[in-house]
């Protein structure tokens, strides 16, 4: 039987930060590449859970992520229909959110416990 190094780790984290751990590891899992203020959008909008568009937009430059809405947009659309990390909804006031499909936990108490391991071949 192979024997393995264990490495157990317990830390306390803020809403935000347990919000971004948790994309930054959907992100490297999945081989998606984002900046760090892309990476603090998607954070930001975590936190929020579901947001109109344009207000949201407006957050974002207020949290100086990004400089304008119009550059918050423009990442919006490129994480919905390219990487397919958000959804948009409706036709006026757009509603905005985190995808289902990240099973990324944002609200109450959060614990994450990832199993992850490399196994290499006995001789």
């Amino acid at each position: 039987m192979a024997k393995a190094n264990l490495v157990q780790k317990k830390v306390r984290m803020g809403q935000r930060d347990i919000i971004k751990y948790q994309l930054i590891t959907y992100c490297f899992m999945n081989d998606i590449r984002l900046s760090n203020n892309e990476l603090d959008c998607l954070t930001l909008l975590g936190a929020f859970v579901e947001s109109e568009l344009a207000e949201f937009c407006n957050l974002a430059v207020e949290e100086k992520i990004f400089k304008t809405a119009q550059t918050v947009r423009n990442f919006l659309t490129k994480a919905e229909r390219k990487m397919n990390l958000i959804y948009k909804d409706g036709t006026n006031k757009k509603k905005i959110g985190l995808h289902d499909d990240l099973k990324i936990q944002t609200q109450g108490n959060i614990v994450l416990d990832f199993k992850i391991f490399h196994v290499t071949q006995e001789q």
